[in-house]
């Protein structure tokens, strides 16, 4: 056991790419945790989807040992994600550390997610040493980025330092930073234990590994533990640390980043944010947690075949488990059968959560289209919480219809702020304020509805600021706006499904699109397929689908006409009552061809 003193707890934030997992690496290199021979690029990020996109998507703790004017320091490092839909991640580590590196590019400069990891780092008290990444390269403006980092972020020029993640450049200055500025951690051995959850995952062998930052006293193997949140005992079997592979110890003491197993075997019984604590002592009060996040956008998940309902079922329990920010529950639809309703922090998180489903528990999925949160104020007074359009009471019940607002960062080129301003504002967006960073940068800050910036704005601001544009945003609240539920008929059958709610501006041409694709997509039957975009009891798109002919006077060759008037005749009447009987199969490509569209 570490004495507190020589106990140094510490994160990496940046923007995304800006180097974070390989400045980790180089740490592990130079403290000599790993060898030259094992050092490979992405070192810490163990998920083949992490490797494969090249993002952090969970954090990863490690901890390494120094040597520094002839004293053994500990440091534990929590390398963190840098794409927005990941920020509750970054704010988890932030709790379990008293430091933060705060890395820019030397090439790109001040970003979106740069001032909002930073205005994180502040909120929860931690030092902050700024650092210069990539000073190696050809292109790197470390003047230039400087006086951005002064302006945006009030940080003195002569406080960053360089470094080079690629080649190790300025590393080791770096380390020595750390423990110079960063203070120990505080908490005493002989106190009652206390120690922060901050994260866990489940291991088919072991059962619930959990991830914890002690605080006060000591954890050790064999104890006997109480988890405050659910009031559960359990017995410590292992406790270890990533150095950067998992290394058994005895205990774990005060400002120690860990991990233990005590044989839980209920997922649900482990929450992030959660205090452990010895159950013959225990501390009187819980550490403060962390504040639940919402998830702002919903969609369904449905298994393609449906006898894989409970396989998907157990996978998406195994996922909260070290996803906290992720929801879901049980629904049901009449196109796709039965599913869950999950709830996301944003498109780019749905993305993940789908692809994790489907390697880790060899599932095929269906997603229907994202929606996000409503509130709607009925005329009774009572507030209801919409994440499903399907949940929408009749137009007659609605006194307001809210919607949830967000105030979005831009840090864009100045040359493209006419184009942003555009794109904002055809989304219904309202101008806020413009600082400009530097003559060729600026961020522009606007109020918009989430519901806009969910499906393509990201990818849009890219292809307007050919890649140098970023973005990042938060929930400022729900405003009251003209909107309306969106429902689409086959055949006079609402397809549940395929409901939207919309802006009553753009409801016609939603409307118009959404069934132009699916009259692409559904087979043609032995009669008409009517297709409509309706809005209550208004039908405001129509399209339709001509019925299959079968010439069933082929085989009348001469003789009399009325002989085939009376066949065509019988053909139309039982075309007539088919319509009225007859389902209309809409086959899942056609679903998944229009959930695409991003409508």
């Amino acid at each position: 056991m570490t004495d507190t003193r020589l106990i140094r707890n510490f994160s990496i934030i940046a923007h995304i790419d800006h180097g974070k997992s390989t400045l980790a690496d180089q740490f592990l290199l130079k403290t000599g945790a790993i060898t030259q021979r094992d050092f490979r690029a992405q070192l810490l990020d163990g998920m083949d989807l992490e490797r494969e996109r090249g993002i952090t998507i969970r954090m990863h703790p490690v901890t390494i040992y120094y040597t520094f004017k002839n004293e053994r320091y500990e440091l534990n490092l929590i390398d963190t994600p840098g794409h927005v839909d990941f920020t509750y991640e970054v704010s988890r580590s932030l709790a379990a550390c008293e430091g933060a590196v705060l890395l820019v590019d030397a090439t790109q400069g001040v970003q979106a997610q740069t001032v909002a990891n930073a205005y994180l780092a502040i909120e929860n008290n931690l030092t902050i040493v700024p650092v210069l990444n990539k000073i190696d390269m050809d292109i790197a403006r470390p003047d230039d980025v400087k006086s951005e980092m002064e302006q945006a972020l009030g940080i003195r020029p002569e406080e960053v330092l360089g470094a080079s993640g690629k080649t190790g450049q300025g590393v080791e200055d770096l380390i020595a930073a750390l423990i110079e500025r960063v203070p120990p951690p505080e908490g005493k051995v002989d106190s009652p234990l206390q120690a922060l959850v901050y994260n866990s995952h489940f291991d088919s062998y072991k059962g619930v590994v959990i991830y914890v930052r002690v605080k006060e006293g000591t954890l050790r193997k064999g104890q006997k533990i109480l988890l405050m949140g659910g009031r559960t005992e359990h017995m410590v079997t292992d406790i270890g640390q990533f150095r950067p592979t998992p290394t058994p110890c005895e205990k774990l003491g005060p400002g120690q980043v860990g991990f233990f197993m005590a044989s839980v075997k209920k997922l649900e019984d482990v929450k992030v944010g959660d205090t452990v604590t010895d159950a013959l002592y225990p501390s009187l009060v819980p550490l403060p947690g962390y504040k639940v996040p919402m998830p702002m956008v919903f969609s369904g998940l449905y298994p393609s075949n449906n006898n894989d309902y409970e396989n998907l079922r157990d996978a998406l329990a195994r996922l909260k488990l070290n996803d906290s920010s992720f929801t879901f529950m049980p629904e049901n639809s009449e196109g796709l059968g039965f599913g869950f309703r999950c709830g996301f922090l944003g498109m780019l998180h749905r993305e993940i959560i789908q692809q994790r489903l489907e390697r880790d528990s060899d599932l095929d999925l269906v997603q229907t289209a994202p929606n996000v949160t409503y509130e709607i104020l009925t005329r009774k007074g009572e507030v209801l919480v919409i994440d499903n359009p399907q949940k929408v009471p009749d137009a007659g019940q609605i006194e307001e219809f809210r919607e949830p607002f967000i105030r979005i960062n831009f840090l864009i080129p100045t040359s493209n702020i006419g184009d942003i301003m555009k794109i904002c504002t055809d989304r219904r967006g309202s101008y806020v304020k413009t600082d400009y960073l530097s003559p060729t940068r600026a961020q522009l800050v606007f109020e918009m509805p989430l519901a806009e910036v969910i499906y393509d704005l990201y990818d849009k601001l890219k292809s307007v600021t050919h890649g140098y544009g970023t973005m990042d945003y938060e929930i400022v609240g729900f405003k009251s706006e003209d909107l309306v539920k969106l429902d689409i008929l086959v055949a006079a059958r609402r397809v549940d499904a395929l409901s939207t709610i919309v802006h009553r501006s753009t409801a016609e041409v939603r409307g118009r699109r959404l069934i132009k694709k699916m009259r692409e997509e559904i087979d043609r039957h032995l009669f008409e397929v009517v297709l409509q975009a309706a809005i209550g009891s208004r039908v405001v798109a129509r399209e339709s689908i001509s019925a299959l002919r079968k010439n069933v006077t082929a085989k009348c060759y001469g003789g009399d006409i009325s002989r085939k008037k009376k066949l065509l005749s019988k053909q139309a009447e039982g075309k007539k009552r088919m319509k009225q009987v007859g389902q209309v199969e809409i086959p899942q490509e056609a679903f998944l061809a229009v959930l695409e569209t991003g409508d």
